[in-house]
């Protein structure tokens, strides 16, 4: 939708106008400018003429439900992917890119092997999020207009009122790229979306997950952003972390540590380490112990992810996965198990990918 024309579009208002605009988008989801009557008549046809509410996307709805992949066309012609996660009856989350691509280069990761092509704007971020908040509010409506929606052969219907919100309940950055290598426009982004006269979404329902770039988690806290900090840690030494994550040689656990313990003592906020489970690499019961010890005494708690991609690499069994969480529990670290959603139409953890025009 190019969202940095609406500031230039009405530079010339009054001040309040840009407000009004604002609230019409990204609070009330508005499908057609011509329906804000706060704003006059002349200003609505312009915006009507050159910011038309429309997005250049196509989507693909997983067939065991609940996830909606949105492919996302910018105004260079780069496609980026974006998740909306439905929990019934609870929340709506978003999982957005803060990047075409990644740099971050990790072993397990399809993002990273699409390449990287540059960062988004914050713009580019609040696009993905504003996307999914107009499809939950209108989709369920009458077909055509400005936006309509396609699912596959056979997908069941997820539009009723009955499985959630209709809005965005929360947004995790877990999407393609490394966000604390765009860090500027992640936290413009951020703000925009607590914004209580924009997207008014709480900021401890809005989670970063960064593969660990210390100087960025030290300064996190200067935000006086109440956000949920993740680390994506994957090994339990560096040996071993390295090979999975590159970007274990410039920032290794003895400087990824230290300024987590920092970011918990300045905030007094739990940390989520992310940990890829792959069969064979860093699944085995002495990394699980080797974990625990290294984890021992933060103020924290492991998500244990299944390798979610294709390939040589797979995901552990089952029982591999309970032994695994079973000696982190016993040990005092607390311990969850991300199940996977949107496996089947490449939308899960690790999978999201762009492409150029």
């Amino acid at each position: 939708m190019e969202l940095e024309k609406l500031e230039i579009l009405l530079q010339n208002e009054k001040p309040y106008r840009l407000k009004q605009a604002q609230k019409a988008l990204f609070s009330d989801a508005v499908q057609t400018w011509e329906l804000v009557f706060s704003i006059p008549l002349k200003t609505r046809e312009m915006l009507e003429e050159r910011l038309p509410i429309a997005f250049d996307f196509r989507t693909v709805r997983s067939l065991k439900g609940g996830v909606l992949k949105a492919i996302i066309r910018l105004k260079d012609g780069i496609s980026i992917e974006t998740v909306l996660l439905r929990h019934e009856g609870k929340r709506n989350t978003v999982c957005v890119s803060s990047q075409a691509g990644c740099p971050a280069g990790c072993l397990f990761c399809s993002t990273a092997r699409s390449g990287f092509k540059r960062n988004l704007s914050f713009n580019e971020i609040i696009e993905q999020v504003l996307f999914f908040k107009y499809y939950l509010k209108n989709s369920d409506k009458t077909e055509g207009g400005n936006i309509s929606y396609t699912a596959p052969p056979g997908a069941p219907d997820h539009k009723t009122h009955a499985e959630g919100p209709e809005k965005v309940t929360n947004i995790v950055f877990m999407g393609m790229g490394e966000p604390f290598l765009n860090y500027a426009n992640v936290i413009k982004a951020v703000r925009i979306l607590n914004d209580r006269d924009k997207f008014n979404i709480g900021s401890r329902k809005i989670s970063i997950s960064t593969c660990g770039i210390p100087e960025m988690i030290e300064k996190l806290p200067e935000e006086k952003l109440q956000v949920n900090l993740a680390v994506s840690l994957n090994a339990p030494n560096n040996r071993l972390r390295s090979v999975l994550m590159p970007v274990n040689e410039k920032y290794p656990l003895e400087k990824l540590l230290p300024a987590v313990r920092n970011y918990i003592l300045r905030t007094n906020r739990r940390v989520m380490f992310e940990y890829v489970l792959i069969s064979g690499l860093n699944d085995r019961p002495e990394h699980a112990y080797e974990l625990a010890g290294l984890l021992k005494g933060l103020l924290c708690f492991v998500n244990l992810i299944p390798f979610n991609g294709k390939g040589k690499m797979h995901a552990p069994k089952k029982e591999e996965i309970r032994v695994f969480k079973h000696i982190i529990e016993k040990n005092g670290i607390s311990v969850t198990q991300r199940f996977s959603f949107g496996a089947d139409i490449s939308a899960a953890c690790g999978q999201l990918v762009y492409s150029s025009p």
